[in-house]
């Protein structure tokens, strides 16, 4: 398997998010337990066009697709935040 073109921080600066390591881990604290069976695109904290970006990324097996995919497994693995 190749390595990806791109990192999960230039991932989150496509999507216009902050992209450090704190950014980052915060917002998969924030938004963790993505609903099983819920395609990532269509997870409702999305803008449309991130949701776009996610969507064209994923159907059209793009350089970002195996970031996309790993974003989605994060989003379902992460702890949730204490209540």
């Amino acid at each position: 398997m190749n390595a990806p073109v791109h990192d999960f921080s230039e991932l989150f600066a496509q999507l216009g998010l902050p992209n450090d390591d704190r950014s980052i881990a915060q917002f998969l604290a924030t938004h963790a337990s993505l609903a099983q069976g819920m395609r990532l695109p269509d997870a409702p904290f999305w803008t449309t066009s991130q949701a776009t970006f996610l969507h064209e990324s994923l159907s059209q097996d793009s350089d970002w697709a195996e970031l996309v995919d790993q974003l989605g497994k994060a989003l379902l693995e992460h702890p949730s935040p204490p209540p």
